[in-house]
């Protein structure tokens, strides 16, 4: 800003409203994330960011030499300087060998070209000479490839105004979509690795109440009238399906 013009009163550029990091995605939405044409790369982290509900600083430092593919998990420097595991599920599998190819050691996620002089040789794979892929890189990428996504209405002519998805929104997700599914909140805690049963609420999404239970046999029925048909009503066509059909 030049001196003597006024301070700006709203946000100067795209982007600078801070993003939503705490929404979940639902379930057709990861559906078609998953259906998005995207490089092995890019699958396989997100599928293990989601999988493992781990934070994405923790998956992009992983080593070759940390995962034990037998087991589905990797060992992990977790938030604090604390060594755990992170697990993942058959979707991260049938990705990692594919990925890895022969390499056995040096950084998982690698970036396209060769690291620049005085890259630290911890974030440097000594078979390939290549980086490795940074936090920002990372989240530039997912953020760019999920704008249509996150903008249903939106045409592919907008996407340059448009604004995608964090890759913290995925352990979000995971974490809910688990909670959703009566996962036990000790299960829960040791997915998260949160210390206290507390920072699980954030997970428990508002309107998504548990079932009522049955009644028991004998009892008599709250509701003696005949139940009404249901109204007709207009189907409308799902805006994800633009995305192609499932894999």
């Amino acid at each position: 800003m030049l001196a003597g013009e006024p301070a700006p009163t709203g946000p100067a550029r795209r982007g600078a409203t801070p993003p939503d990091r705490t929404k979940a995605l639902a379930q057709n939405q990861i559906a078609a994330l998953w259906r998005l044409d995207v490089a092995l790369r890019e699958k396989t982290q997100w599928k293990m960011l989601y999988e493992s509900a781990a934070r994405a600083d923790e998956v992009l430092c992983l080593n070759v030499e940390d995962l034990y593919p037998q087991d589905k998990r990797g060992k992990i420097t977790a938030k604090g300087g604390a060594t755990e595991w992170i697990h993942w599920q058959s979707g991260t599998v049938q990705l990692l060998p594919r990925l890895i190819g022969r390499r056995t050691r040096g950084p998982l996620f690698l970036t396209d070209r060769r690291a620049p002089a005085g890259t630290p040789a911890l974030d440097v794979c000594p078979e390939t000479g290549r980086a490795r892929l940074s936090h920002r890189r990372a989240e530039e990428i997912f953020e760019e490839s999920t704008r249509l996504l996150a903008n249903l209405l939106a045409s592919p002519e907008d996407i340059e105004d448009l604004d995608g998805w964090t890759l913290h929104r995925l352990r979000h997700s995971a974490l809910t979509h688990d909670a959703e599914d009566g996962t036990s909140p000790p299960m829960l805690l040791a997915r998260s690795r949160h210390a206290s049963v507390r920072s699980l609420e954030r997970y428990a999404r508002p309107g998504c109440a548990p079932p009522a239970p049955s009644p028991a046999p004998g009892a008599p029925h709250l509701h003696s009238r005949p139940a009404r048909a249901a109204p007709l009503v207009q189907v409308r066509p799902n805006p994800l399906s633009r995305f192609g059909p499932p894999p």
